[in-house]
């Protein structure tokens, strides 16, 4: 049992380290799972299938549904701990070059480009959102404008929380259609 959760824990290291997320990772999933046995490839489909549904990552979610599988509630830890290890330890290396570098004229240059990059890129994928969500070929989607409106306006004016906010567009999705 030991090699097999270490072994599970490797694996999904190797499939976060090699991989982009998403959907780069599914075909070395798919290798890993199938070279040692673990599953078919209509089994590992059908994984990949229900983490594509279920809320959060896909690497998290494909390694803890394959461990589950394999090696049970542990096995679900291990493999999930595995592909966020790269990911956990590139994130603390980075925070801790960035407290270290505090105060740097460089690197506080540096985080000032940065800033306005960032807010740039949300501010474009919220209009591509937006132009595939509110205007359809059906025309406007004046409904989804009002519903979003309402929640944009609370979430800013009340300090509304997101799952609240979600719940809230829900319900006015419900009434509104």
């Amino acid at each position: 049992m030991r090699m097999l959760l270490l072994r599970l824990f490797l694996s999904f290291m190797k499939i976060g380290f090699f991989s982009f997320g998403g959907l780069t990772m599914i075909p070395v999933i798919n290798d890993e799972v199938l070279t040692y046995g673990w599953m078919t490839a209509d089994e590992v489909m059908d994984i990949v299938a229900v983490a594509e549904m279920t809320p959060g990552s896909l690497g998290i979610n494909c390694a803890t549904f394959v461990g589950l599988r394999t090696a049970g509630v542990l096995g679900a830890i291990f493999a999930s701990v595995g592909v966020m290890t790269p990911s956990l330890t590139l994130c603390m290396l980075a925070a801790h070059f960035i407290l270290k570098l505090k105060g740097n004229q460089v690197m506080e240059h540096a985080m000032n480009g940065v800033r306005p990059v960032s807010m740039g890129m949300l501010l474009a994928v919220a209009v591509t959102l937006s132009q595939t969500t509110f205007f359809t070929g059906a025309g406007v989607q004046w409904n989804l404008i009002f519903i979003a409106a309402v929640c944009g306006i609370l979430m800013f004016k009340t300090k509304i929380t997101i799952p609240k906010t979600i719940l809230l567009a829900a319900v006015l999705g419900l009434m509104i259609g």
